[in-house]
């Protein structure tokens, strides 16, 4: 067997392999990309996911956070993010609680009216003062080499914020910040999103809140035009075009680390390469197979159903236009006490009674991924993220199906009629609506346990020396991660896929 050589040879084509992939062919080196699926963007990507209907939906990942606008600009990529005024709709009874980012006032007056006053709001705007400024000083951190718990500490600048953050449980600080029990649960959800944790006394909590407002300096999510297959077919289009060399249809099937060859396997066969460097965009799981070692065995902990809908459902507060409502996050039952209880069944191994969520319709700020047709009857996109749905739920028969009836049930009980009344049809009849359990992102996506963080998420800063100079390296010299589950990984980043190219070119 014939053996290629390359400068690196990426594992893996999701964005962060692209991210990486990019980097390094601009710098001069010679990359191979191989990625198993037809397909290019791992969970970034869009899919017209209902036959016979124009619209395509980011089926997996949905928002752009912690994308770093230095890595767009280093690439050159052509990527619009269009801000969401309205950043969310909370429905508490015949009213709610409305967040609009560019009306002050009518943000207060909605405080009031669900509160009965304006002390949380006041406590809201200190507490989010204080993760703004944490996110302007970490954020450039994150594309830097590692610094130590103490390092990070004075990155923060900000005893109080230091402790609230990174080492109190996130639950109890809310409980002290806020007295609303809807408020606290809005805070909430940013440490719950795809983790399975009690946020009272897990600090994983803390982690995924941290991500989820550090963004990119400002926390804010966006809509990627064009859905988030834009992001990675942009980041595709600039890999190849700068000279790395991308296989789609090519698993690899082993790795050994102390040579740096890569065994895959096409329609054509099985095939070797050698790379100076391999960078693994792979869930650490999927890699320790790939080494013959002891995989560890991570649980996700969300149900992504997406849905097409004829029109936007009618709202139990008619002060707020549902075009409003839908175009931020959209909270169902996620007060901190409801929160509380679904994580309490879930652990118990039950679906929970009346399942916490939240949607929201990518095409009232991107109105690009409908056809004409659908553009002009009306019809929107809705996509749910269901939280405390961990994969342990769905290993018998009918849970999936049960999880989707509460979950249904719970969007229900909250608005002024069935969200099905509002479902379109495909032109053979079926509803537009998809579900995805953990068990088929695994299936489907190749990600252990369905795990959409590939793991439980590492804090920002080096916890041992194992950790390495840019939070990317193995027990290998040659071997690296550049996929989510590195540390300061997580979500649609490009952060490990930056990272590991900079590590291979400072060595």
């Amino acid at each position: 067997m014939n053996v290629s050589r390359y400068d690196v040879v990426v594992a893996g084509g999701g964005h962060n392999g692209l991210v990486a992939a990019a980097y390094l062919a601009k710098a001069g080196r010679r990359v191979l990309v191989l990625e198993r699926y037809g397909h290019l963007g791992g969970l970034a990507v869009s899919a017209q996911a209902f036959p016979g209907v124009e619209a395509r939906v980011s089926r997996y990942s949905y928002l752009v956070s912690l994308l770093p606008a230095k890595v767009v600009k280093d690439l050159g990529l052509a990527l619009e993010l269009k801000h969401r005024r309205f950043a969310s709709y909370t429905p508490v009874g015949e009213t709610g609680l409305l967040v609009d980012n560019d009306d002050a006032g009518r943000t207060e007056s909605s405080f009031e009216a669900v509160t009965g006053g304006t002390e949380d709001l006041a406590a809201w705007r200190r507490f989010y003062a204080m993760t703004a400024e944490v996110a302007a000083r970490v954020a450039p951190t994150l594309l830097e080499p590692l610094v130590d718990r103490a390092g990070m500490r004075a990155a923060v600048g900000d005893e109080q914020a230091w402790r609230d953050l990174f080492e109190r449980p996130i639950g109890q600080v809310v409980g002290e910040r806020f007295a609303d029990d809807t408020v606290r649960g809005v805070v909430l959800t940013d440490a719950l999103i795809g983790t399975f944790a009690d946020p009272d006394a897990d600090l994983l909590a803390n982690k995924c809140f941290f991500y989820h407002v550090v963004g990119d300096g400002t926390g804010d999510w966006n809509v990627p035009v064009g859905g988030m297959g834009a992001v990675s077919g942009g980041l595709a289009e600039i890999a190849r075009a700068s000279g790395a060399e991308i296989r789609t249809g090519a698993e690899v099937v082993a790795i050994d680390p102390a040579t740096g060859e890569v065994t895959f396997r096409d329609s054509a066969g099985e095939h070797a390469v050698t790379g100076g460097h391999v960078l693994a965009n792979l869930p650490p799981a999927v890699l320790s197979r790939l080494l013959g070692e002891t995989p560890e065995h991570p649980e996700g902990a969300q149900l992504k159903v997406n849905m097409v809908l004829s029109r936007l459902p009618r709202l139990k507060d008619t002060s707020v236009d549902p075009r409003e409502a839908f175009s931020g996050t959209f909270h169902i039952n996620e007060s901190r006490d409801q929160l509380a209880a679904a994580y309490a069944q879930a652990a118990a191994g039950r679906v929970p009674d009346l399942p916490p969520a939240e949607v929201y319709c990518h095409s009232l700020t991107d109105p690009s991924i409908l056809g004409a047709d659908l553009r002009a009857s009306g019809a929107q996109t809705m996509t749910l993220f269901g939280l405390h749905m961990p994969a342990r739920l769905f290993g018998t028969d009918g849970a999936k199906e049960e999880a989707l009836r509460r979950t249904i049930a719970s969007i229900d009980s909250v608005l002024a009629e069935p969200i099905e009344s509002c479902l379109l049809r495909t032109p053979a009849g079926e509803l537009c609506l998809e579900a995805k359990t953990p068990l088929d992102l695994e299936r489907d996506a190749g990600l252990p346990g369905g795990h959409i963080f590939h793991r439980d998420l590492s804090w920002p800063f080096a916890e041992s020396a194992e950790d390495g100079r840019w939070g990317v390296e193995t027990a290998y010299e040659r071997l690296l991660l550049c996929g989510a589950g590195a540390r300061r990984g997580g979500g649609v980043s490009g952060i490990p896929g930056h990272n590991a190219a900079m590590a291979v070119l400072s060595h």
